[in-house]
């Protein structure tokens, strides 16, 4: 016997098995065309699900346990960068005000991904 009537008479195996467990041998071929129906239906929308939403939903999860477990010390370290650079400024550097835009905006983006969570 080849692999592939092996793998045929398996198939033919699941498929009996299926049927005299579920009842669906005692239906009407109308009947389980609705049954065979509804089983994909729910069967290719469950695949979906898994595969375009399920990678999404554990990022955020693992986000979100990631923000429980170390907190907003992302935008903790930028409000102090800020205030390291508005000392700075003081001294009088010219750089420390372009430098002050750019932890501003950092500090701003910051608070932005922290309120998202």
């Amino acid at each position: 016997m080849s692999p592939l009537e092996r793998f045929s008479k398996w198939v033919q195996l699941k498929i009996y098995q299926f049927e005299v467990t579920y009842s669906v041998y005692m239906l009407t071929p109308t009947e389980k065309f609705f049954v065979y129906s509804l089983l994909f239906l729910l069967t290719s929308l469950t695949s979906i699900a898994i595969f375009l939403y399920l990678p999404h939903h554990v990022a955020f999860l693992i986000n979100r346990a990631w923000f429980y477990a170390h907190g907003d010390s992302q935008f903790d370290a930028a409000q102090s960068l800020l205030q390291g650079v508005v000392v700075a400024e003081k001294a009088g550097t010219t750089a420390a005000v372009q430098v002050t835009t750019t932890v501003e905006s950092l500090a701003d983006a910051a608070a932005t991904v922290v309120r998202e969570l």
